[in-house]
């Protein structure tokens, strides 16, 4: 039982993080109608002036929110350019934008951070939470899925219940017609990037330690991401936390197999393509009729 319990909790802290990740992308997708390619690499920016920082001995906790902040700058300028030059595209062409950006992204970043040159992310918790059926729970594993419980939840509550969540769902929905009714469009938009580049930037200070330690690899969490955005078909919260930890939970059991942690990156992949090829069965029902 320990043998099947062991790696799937440890997989706890990275699956919290997808599903934050997840999160933040149908948050964006729905206030912002962008499929956003960048917001791990976001995130990583973020989190690579976290680790800059505290290289060049600055304490964690003021490190730490000086990179949540620039998480959320970059998250803005990349909202900037979107809102600027592209609030009037297709979803198609917004998607393809954004891929575009992650490429350009991530070729700036490892100029910056030295490539491949390893760097030290430090735990911001570490140590044992408590035990359950003889495993150890970490405070990090912990954090992580109560954030993303937390920002799912609120999530829900902010659009369903709040004047601004109702603005955002009409700037989303009807641009034109929130403008005309005198919503400050641009603004808005600008928020949800701040705000998403904020949360994608603490969620990959997290799980940092547990990755190569390379601005890459960081920006290509955007996968499991997605995954868990296409869980939750960009539409639910809750699927897309239920769906990110999952993903985190079979990655780990995965790594503990023999030769498994070659294939870690594998699940993501696949997740996106079971989810593809599910949401196609209607339409190749009918074919077959």
């Amino acid at each position: 039982m320990n043998s099947l319990l062991t790696p799937a909790v440890a997989g706890l802290s990275a699956g919290g993080a997808y599903a934050i990740l997840g999160v933040c992308a149908i948050f964006t997708y729905r206030l912002v109608a962008v499929v956003n390619f960048t917001g791990a690499a976001i995130g990583a920016a973020g989190t690579f002036v976290m680790v800059a920082l505290t290289e060049h001995g600055m304490p964690l906790f003021p490190a730490v929110i000086i990179g949540i902040l620039a998480g959320a700058l970059v998250g803005v300028m990349i909202g900037g350019v979107m809102t600027k030059w592209f609030s009037g595209a297709s979803a198609t062409t917004k998607a393809a934008v954004t891929a575009a950006l992650l490429v350009g992204i991530i070729a700036l970043g490892l100029r910056l951070t030295g490539g491949q040159r390893p760097h030290l992310f430090p735990d911001l918790v570490s140590g044992s939470a408590f035990r359950f059926a003889g495993v150890e729970v970490t405070w990090g594993s912990l954090l992580t899925v109560t954030l993303a419980v937390g920002l799912t939840i609120a999530s829900d509550l902010f659009l369903a219940r709040t004047r601004t969540g109702l603005q955002m769902r009409a700037l989303s929905e009807r641009p034109m017609a929130a403008e005309l009714i005198g919503i400050r469009v641009r603004v808005l938009a600008l928020a949800v990037w701040g705000i998403m580049g904020a949360v994608t930037a603490f969620a990959m200070m997290i799980i940092a330690p547990l990755r190569s330690p390379d601005f890459m690899s960081l920006s290509l969490l955007v996968v499991p991401a997605l995954a868990a955005a296409l869980i939750g078909a960009f539409r639910s919260f809750r699927a897309a936390l239920l769906g990110g930890v999952l993903i985190g939970i079979v990655e780990g059991m995965v790594s503990a197999l023999e030769f498994g942690a070659r294939f870690r990156g594998v699940v993501p992949f696949l997740v996106i393509l079971i989810v593809l090829l599910w949401s196609q069965r209607g339409a190749r029902w009918d074919a077959a009729r």
